[in-house]
């Protein structure tokens, strides 16, 4: 049966004190996982939702969060977790267009969520058990089957380029997701994988997120990011695995081990969204004595990790994001759509059974994003060398064009990242009367660095032609990001646009 109650319900039966969730002072046996969801499936039944109908989340990362998911799969519904530092009208928008029937909030978000539809409100003890909502006598339902095509969840992009749209997963979709990191990643029962990213967004949910669950492992999730309390959860819940977004990893390094404490359990940590600098690859095992750091590339409408790192290729293949997982085809193709041999820049696309079926009520759009033979166009720009590893170029909405020539941002920011004065880095294209748009270097500095457009000019020199070279600087105390850690350049072209 299709349904992610049951595996939960096949680890309760099989190995029913085995660890299913960490959260707090929570520790949640499969049991008592299988217990939990049973009674809030019942809570939803009571509710009025049956297969196919919406159930919102708009939540921070707790125990409450995932057995939500599990229990509106069990009913049959379609689970639809919304980024929590939206506005109220950004969520209200997303609410009424995915039709959704009822809205889980955490208490601390009634401001923006009050007056929605079917709202239900978790106070910090609800959070650790959401049972506590859960009225005594309720008729537990029988888990509902569903289908691979059947619709699982709902998952709205997060705008970098245009209104939010309803990415729509399946349940094959989701199965063969589990599927590819299982078998790319080794993962056990023995897993243990800290969970510190925000479960509205893809790389927590999935990048393995759930399908640790799976396989009968342990999920220890961390409500908020903190560096510290991050570091503390590897070695006092012994974790083997983690997903960060770049931001995540690079506050973690910075942080470092102050304490002394045993990190060696450790294995690997999942990331990307960015060229990674082979500094911050080397500072990641100088910290993790046993672990490696997983460069991947994803998207939400392939529900992530499309590619990842091979063991023992990290410095060789520098700047790649890895190989393909098992089941995804990857083709890199020209404007006309014909597809380019290895070593030619193009745009990415993927083909395989994770990759989603459309958006949302917007059937132009998803047609838009597929070429006519099937292929998902992903929008990124990229070339596969001869050995079949991806490089990321850019997207193509980052692509400067100054006095005629391309100029992809991320190879300055490459060059950037080599400054020992910069921390994070993004290099946009803003107008100039003479050369269409000029490079300009925003950058945030580590502590108690210093940094101005001369140095930053001089050591793009020396590494890139003169065209590339930042034409003015402007520094930061942070960049904005989405919450994939992607830095949402959209919004720096339009703050520096006004000012040019």
């Amino acid at each position: 049966m299709l349904n992610l109650s049951a595996f939960v319900a096949f680890h309760a039966r099989q190995r029913p004190d085995a660890l299913a969730i960490v959260y707090g002072a929570q520790r949640v046996t499969y049991a008592a996982l299988q217990a939990r969801t049973e009674a809030l499936s019942a809570l939803l039944a009571s509710r009025g939702i049956e297969a196919g109908q919406v159930v919102a989340a708009f939540m921070k990362n707790s125990a409450a969060f995932v057995q939500l998911a599990i229990a509106t799969s069990r009913v049959g519904a379609v689970f639809l977790p919304i980024n929590f530092r939206l506005a109220r009208e950004e969520v209200a928008y997303i609410v009424e267009n995915a039709r959704a029937r009822l809205v889980f909030s955490d208490s601390e978000f009634a401001p923006v969520v009050g007056g929605l539809p079917g709202l239900v409100l978790l106070d910090a003890d609800a959070q650790e058990d959401p049972t506590r909502l859960v009225p005594p006598g309720l008729p537990i339902p029988s888990p509902v089957a569903r289908q691979e095509d059947d619709l699982f969840r709902l998952m709205y992009t997060s705008g970098t380029t245009d209104r939010p749209k309803g990415v729509m997963h399946s349940y094959g979709n989701f199965y063969w997701k589990c599927m590819e990191h299982v078998v790319a990643l080794g993962l056990t029962a023995a897993d243990r994988l800290l969970v510190v990213g925000p479960l509205y967004h893809v790389g927590a949910f999935d990048l393995p997120g759930l399908g640790v669950l799976w396989v009968g492992g342990t999920l220890c999730i961390l409500r908020d990011f903190d560096a510290a309390a991050a570091v503390a959860a590897i070695a006092h819940e012994r974790l083997t695995g983690a997903w960060m977004a770049p931001v995540m990893l690079s506050r973690t390094l910075e942080h470092g081990n102050p304490d002394g404490l045993d990190l060696s359990s450790l294995r690997w940590c999942v990331g990307g969204g960015e060229k990674t600098p082979e500094a911050r690859i080397r500072a990641f095992t100088g910290l993790f004595p046993n672990g490696r750091y997983i460069d991947a590339y994803g998207l939400t409408e392939t529900c992530s990790g499309d590619t990842l790192m091979e063991a023992g290729w990290e410095i060789a293949k520098i700047g790649s994001t890895g190989r393909a997982t098992p089941h995804v085809e990857i083709t890199i193709r020209d404007d006309a759509g014909q597809m380019l041999p290895a070593g030619q820049e193009g745009e990415i696309c993927l083909r395989g059974p994770k990759v989603f079926r459309g958006y949302w009520q917007d059937a132009a759009k998803t047609a838009a994003s597929f070429h006519p033979d099937g292929w998902f166009r992903s929008g990124d720009v990229g070339y596969l060398d001869a050995d079949g590893f991806l490089f990321l170029t850019d997207r193509r909405k980052d692509m400067i064009i100054s006095g005629g020539e391309n100029i992809a941002s991320s190879e300055v920011e490459r060059v950037l990242y080599a400054m020992p004065e910069v921390s994070e880095a993004a290099v946009i294209g803003v107008p100039d009367p003479r050369w269409g748009e000029k490079p300009v270097a925003v950058v945030v500095l580590r502590d108690g660095a210093t940094l101005d457009l001369a140095a930053v000019q001089a050591h793009c020199r020396a590494h890139l032609a003169g065209f590339k070279v930042p034409k003015a600087l402007e520094l930061r105390d942070a960049l904005p990001r989405n919450p994939s850690g992607k830095v949402l350049k959209r919004v720096l072209r339009e703050e520096l646009a006004h000012r040019s």
